[in-house]
Formats: C-alpha cells, sequence, structure tokens
C-alpha cells in the first residue's frame, strides 16, 4: 500500500471558560500567531465550547466567553482570512467523529489520563461522562481535519499520544492509511507559564487569587503591580540559567521575559546577569505593559460589536466544514454506515 502524504495542517483550541491569561497568550496564541505568519502549514484554531461543559457553565457566560476568547484569539494576531477562526459547536463533524473515537478507544486508555484524574479528583462517580471522554472528542477535533501538528503545552501532550494512539489503532483495525499520525509541538521559552504567587503551580483562572495572574484584560497599571509584587526570593539573578533550576519563581519570571521579547532564556540571563529583582521587575513590568496592553485594548473595541464577533465564527465553521465533511463522509464509509 502506498504511504498516504497528508497535507500540513495544523489545529489546535482553547476552551472558553472564561478569562484569558498571559499564560494563554504565551503558551497558545503567540504561538498560533507565529505559526500562521510562517505560511508553511493551513492553520486551523478552534473554541472548543463543547469541552468547556464537560463541568457545568452558566450559558450565559459561555456565550461571552467564546465570544470574548475570539476576540483575543484576533486581537493577539490571528487573521480570520489567513487562518480558520470559529467555535467548534458550529461543526457538528466534531462531535460525530467523537462518537467513533469512543468506540475505538479503550476504557484502560481513558483512565489513564492524567488531568481526568486530576479534574475527576477522589469522587469519580460524579464527574461528568463527557469529561471522562474528553480525550476522545479532542482527538476528533485534531483528526476532523487530518491535522498533522498540533501545538500544545506540556501538560497537554499526554492527549496528542492519545489521538495518535486512535488514529493508528483506527488505521489498523479498518486496514487503512486514512488518519495522519499527529505531531504535537512543544517548544518556545514559556509554553507553561506559572503563578506569580507560586512558581510550582501553574497560572490559571480558576486560581483564587488574582496576584497569581495576569489577565489579557487587565490595565496597564494592573500588569505593573502584579508583576511588581511577583513572589521570588532574595537572590540576585546568576550568571546561567542553570543557576535557576531549584528557584521556580525566579525561573518563571526570565522565562516570561523571554517569551515576551521573543529571546532564549539564556539571553535574558546573559543581558540581566547579577542583576536584584528590584531591577528586573520593572523591566519585565514594562515589557508586559508595551506587549500586552494594546491586546487589551483592541478585545475590549471588538467586544463592542457581538454581532461581528458572530459572522467571523460563522464564516471560519463554514470554512471548516468544507474540510471536516469529506473526512467523515469517508470515516463513515470505512466503518460501514449505509448512505454515507
Amino acid at each position: 500500500m502506498a504511504e498516504v502524504v497528508h497535507t500540513p495542517r495544523v489545529f489546535s483550541g482553547i476552551q472558553p471558560s472564561g478569562g484569558l491569561t498571559l499564560g494563554n497568550y504565551l503558551g497558545a496564541m503567540k504561538r498560533f500567531v507565529t505559526t500562521q505568519d510562517a505560511g508553511d502549514m493551513e492553520t486551523i484554531y478552534c473554541m472548543v465550547d463543547q469541552h468547556a461543559i464537560t463541568v457545568w457553565q452558566d450559558p450565559d457566560k459561555l456565550r461571552h466567553a467564546t465570544r470574548e476568547l475570539c476576540a483575543g484569539f484576533i486581537a493577539a494576531g490571528i487573521d480570520p482570512e489567513k487562518s480558520i477562526l470559529f467555535n467548534q459547536s458550529q461543526v457538528p463533524e466534531h462531535a460525530q467523529l467523537g462518537w467513533i473515537f469512543n468506540c475505538v478507544a479503550r476504557m484502560g486508555w481513558m483512565q489513564r489520563m492524567t488531568q481526568w484524574k486530576d479534574k475527576a479528583g477522589k469522587n469519580t462517580q460524579n464527574a461528568s461522562l463527557g469529561l471522562f471522554a474528553y480525550p476522545a472528542l479532542m482527538a476528533a477535533d485534531i483528526l476532523i481535519y487530518h491535522a498533522t501538528h498540533v501545538p500544545v503545552g506540556e501538560d497537554q501532550k499526554q492527549h496528542v499520544e492519545l489521538t495518535r494512539d486512535i488514529a493508528i489503532k483506527f488505521n489498523n483495525d479498518y486496514g487503512v492509511d486514512f488518519f495522519p499520525v499527529t505531531e504535537p509541538v512543544i517548544e518556545g521559552a514559556a509554553t507553561r507559564v506559572m503563578s506569580l504567587r507560586d512558581g510550582s503551580k501553574k497560572m490559571s483562572k480558576s486560581d483564587p487569587s488574582d496576584m497569581s495572574r495576569i489577565n489579557l484584560t487587565d490595565s496597564a497599571d494592573d500588569i505593573a503591580k502584579k508583576i511588581r509584587k511577583a513572589k521570588t526570593d532574595p537572590e540576585p539573578l546568576p550568571d546561567t540559567v542553570e543557576g535557576l533550576a531549584d528557584r521556580p519563581e525566579a525561573r518563571n519570571l526570565v522565562n516570561i521575559y523571554a517569551g515576551l521579547a521573543d529571546l532564549t532564556p539564556e539571553q535574558v540571563i546573559a543581558d540581566h546577569a547579577g542583576q536584584q529583582f528590584g531591577t528586573f521587575k520593572p523591566s519585565l513590568a514594562d515589557l508586559a505593559v508595551a506587549k500586552l496592553e494594546p491586546i487589551s485594548a483592541e478585545m475590549s473595541r471588538l467586544m463592542q460589536d457581538p454581532a461581528e464577533i458572530d459572522r467571523i465564527l460563522a464564516r471560519g465553521a463554514e470554512r471548516a466544514r468544507t474540510i471536516a465533511t469529506p473526512i467523515l463522509k469517508r470515516t463513515y464509509q470505512i466503518v460501514g454506515m449505509v448512505g454515507a
């Protein structure tokens, strides 16, 4: 059988569960823009609202969060003409392929997912079936476009590995070479941005302390204040990156600086070695304000016209379906669905 060559295509998504942070920007959106602007692969970016409801969401807040996320994508530099930008629930092929993959994936695979264990906690009997099956739907999100590359943070790598397992098992079960074995793309200085209050924890919109994160809707004053008050240690910045190994808060701030300035951590250390944080933090604050304030302002402008955001999402969904529909049809034919 001749090897199938798939069109180089990137897919990634973010849950619209409210409150974009610096972590979303550096860990995902900024990287999405870089890939889009490189122009060597098709780029598809999604607001995964069906994943969001694996835990209960207030309907009005979900609608607002979906539009705000779309505004954030555009404000960060995603061009809806260059990339396909849409929300998941407007493309039913995601859920339709998700069911096929529910029947391919094994229970044992799902039970090994660390995010399932973390989110369900000890009371797994009270968690939703959707939360358990989340990774199969994520595989469908990716493979309904035959995406070859998925930019993800380290915490999502396991789910992309499951996507690869599902693709391989489907191809083997049906004797086809249909779904690509997707590659996770994990790169950059700040693919995992940590809390400003605890360098051992990921920056999260669910953290009860607003001082733990920088929100993309924060004012310039708020951004500067949060960086000035970020937890650090009393030692100056070291001469080498290796000197940050046991200093999680210091390492986090250096990585944030690197991510915002398009530098490596090594370059940041070379420029600031020996500085006390009383000197480094103001430099970081100025950089963060310069990079993030225009995004915040553009998000605010876009949110004044929700109908235009809805139009952009609907157009993106139409474009997404032109790719997804024939892939689902062929999947149904392979499986043996009559009428496909």
